[in-house]
């Protein structure tokens, strides 16, 4: 296996830190939404509690699935079983193929997310911070990573992928998500050019939008190609982002807001349950 699985996670660690810094940053000086006015103090509480959520998941993952993920992929290539290991293929083009193959998974899995009952109760948690931001890419319940942990091991046998792959493909693809949940001013015609090829700030605050047309679309995590290609594209044009509410309605009030309640989430009974009223998908 031609990765090191410390190095990469090392590398995961430095890179993840340092992207965080710089859109902070950017966050401050040049903001869409300005969601804070400024106010570096309830900012501050805001990124730290998403901060800590995302903390507890990289302990799981670590501590945990890398290891798990190891395993399987360590037999997988013993075995030379699975997708990938069915071809001569050189580093290179198995590298490029695992990452189109898991990111193509990611698509299905966040889709998944959102239509069945049980999974959308969890990553709901994602979606109730009505002030999206780099740090809101940590936010996830931890029940969601753990699911999703889980999954890997199995898929990484089928499709035969090295774990430093899955690393790899982890650390480009998060680095992506940290850009797109970013408060950030972006120049439109720059985010045009980038969701091209990878999912844009603009193209994910059409994911997290309350409208649940809007909400039910933009799945993509690296690569913006797989909505366009299950027809699960959406986008406004620039005037349109004005007026956008990021959120879901059922956790307006600020209770929710606290780690206590966010790790509480899925297990709370909330008074319209909006997977159980979904609206018809018209158009706005």
């Amino acid at each position: 296996m031609p990765f090191s699985i410390d190095i990469l996670q090392q590398t995961q660690s430095l890179v993840m830190i340092a992207l965080l810094v710089v859109l902070l940053a950017w966050e401050q000086i040049n903001p869409f939404y300005n969601f804070f006015s400024r106010s570096v103090k309830r900012k501050g509480k805001h990124d730290l509690r998403n901060l800590f959520v995302g903390l507890v998941n990289a302990l799981l993952v670590s501590g945990v699935f890398v290891a798990l993920w190891a395993m399987g992929s360590d037999w997988s290539y013993e075995e030379q079983f699975g997708l990938l290991h069915r071809f001569e293929l050189g580093t290179v083009a198995h590298f490029i193929m695992a990452v189109l193959l898991l990111d193509l998974w990611m698509y299905i899995w966040h889709r998944m997310n959102h239509e069945i009952r049980f999974f959308w109760r969890f990553h709901r948690v994602h979606h109730s911070d009505p002030h999206m931001d780099v740090t809101t890419a940590s936010r996830f319940h931890v029940g969601e990573i753990f699911f999703s942990s889980l999954f890997r091991i199995p898929l990484i046998i089928l499709l035969g992928i090295w774990v430093g792959e899955l690393l790899l493909y982890e650390t480009i693809a998060f680095a992506v998500v940290q850009l797109h949940h970013s408060d950030v001013g972006l120049p439109p015609t720059l985010d045009r050019m980038l969701r091209g090829v990878i999912v844009s700030p603009f193209m994910h605050k059409i994911h997290h939008s309350r409208w649940r047309p809007e909400t039910d679309s933009n799945y993509g995590s690296l690569f913006s190609f797989w909505d366009r290609i299950a027809r699960t594209f959406r986008m406004r044009d620039l005037q349109g982002f004005k007026t956008l509410r990021i959120g879901l309605d059922e956790f307006d009030d600020p209770k929710y807001e606290t780690v206590k309640n966010i790790f509480r989430l899925p297990l709370l009974k909330i008074q319209r349950e909006e997977e159980e009223q979904k609206p018809e998908k018209q158009q706005q």
